[in-house]
This record gives structure tokens, sequence and C-alpha cells, in this order.
């Protein structure tokens, strides 16, 4: 008898169907792990880029003391780029405004929502508007000692959900939380009109920070 004999023919038959079985299983689970793969590179993203491109100051009243109010208008430049190969982005809701050392200094301006495509970029102009906005004590006197000094520091914030676009699938449902800072000099001589109002001048565009 060989080494190889299994004693019987039913033994034999019983070791080949193990082994078939063994490799139809692992043939299955790389089939399964391969689509997983493939479904992963195609759905993979890179969350949207945001910048600050202009921060223009129109008005700007603080009252600092018994009312700690202010009365400000901005008008921002704002530009999102979606750096994506595959994968669309919806904004289903864009909300903006203006805060200083955490507090909202303007009520919420709604930016037109829509589809931005692979590798496109949209541009927005909002006016940033707060009317007797009441502050809190400590943040009145930072923003007025800020703003003596020639030089505040505003973040533009914008808040919203968006979903992202494979093909024809849309997936997601996500929060959009993004942070502009905005760095304004504040010139207290004669203004360009030949008045004493100070004179307000956006430093530089800044890139965003993203989180989604």
């Amino acid at each position: 008898m060989s080494i190889d004999d299994c004693g019987n023919h039913g033994r034999c038959k019983g070791r080949r169907l193990h082994l078939y079985l063994s490799a139809a299983a692992l043939i299955f689970v790389f089939l399964i792990l391969l689509t997983i793969l493939i479904i992963w590179l195609l759905l993979r993203h890179t969350k949207p880029e945001f910048y600050l491109q202009n921060a223009s100051v129109q008005q700007f009243n603080l009252t600092a003391g018994d009312s700690n109010s202010l009365t400000a208008v901005l008008q921002v430049s704002l530009s999102s780029r979606n750096p994506n190969d595959r994968v669309g982005i919806y904004y289903d809701k864009l909300d903006a405004f203006a805060a200083y050392r955490g507090q909202q200094i303007t009520g919420c301006t709604a930016l037109p929502a829509g589809y931005q495509g692979h590798h496109a970029a949209a541009v927005w102009w909002p006016f940033l508007v707060g009317e007797g906005v009441p502050l809190a004590e400590y943040i009145a006197v930072a923003m007025e000692r800020d703003a003596a000094a020639g030089l505040l520091l505003l973040d533009v914030k914008i808040e919203g959900r968006l979903r992202w676009k494979s093909g024809s699938w849309k997936y997601g449902h996500r929060h959009l939380h993004v942070d502009c800072p905005a760095l304004i000099s504040i010139d207290h001589g004669t203004g360009t009109s030949g008045s004493s109002a100070p004179s307000f001048h956006f430093r530089r565009t800044t890139s965003c920070t993203v989180d989604v």
C-alpha cells in the first residue's frame, strides 16, 4: 500500500470536498473584501476647503459701559472648493455669521445652498448684520481695548449641513462647521472721506478651519 492511500475512496472524497469548501470560502471572503475596498475607494472623500477672501466693515458702533452693545455691518467674501475627484457635495443649508471671542455678534445670513461638483468652486458675498447686540461685559471691554489698539480679530463662521454624492448615490447627512479668522486693522486717523471716523482694513486672505 502506498503512503498516499486513504484507506478507502469515501475518506479521500471527504478530504477533497473539505479542501474544495475551504477554497470556496477563502475565495468568497476575498471577493467580499475586494468589493469593500472598491466601494471605499469610490466613496472616499475629503472635506471641502473654505477661504475668507475679504471682509469690509461698513458700520461698527460699540457702546461699552452700562449698555455693552454692538451695532455692526460687515460684508465678507467667502469661497469654497470641492477637492474630490469622484465625489460631489450637496450643501443643504449654510448660515454665516460673525463672532468675537466666542460670542456671536451678528445675525445669521443664509447662503445659497446647492450642488458643488468635482473640483468646482463657489463664491458668496453675504452681509452680516448685528443691531444693538448685547455683549457680555468682559467681551465689550476686550473689544474696546482691541479697537483702541487698532487691531481686531473677528471670526466669520458658517454652520450648515451637507451630503456627499457619488454617481447617483447621495449619502452622509453631515453637519458642517467652518471658522475663518478675520484680522482687521483700524486706522483712527482721518478717514478717506475727510471725516474723523476710523477706517477698517482687512489684512489678508485666510484659509478656514473646516469640521465635518
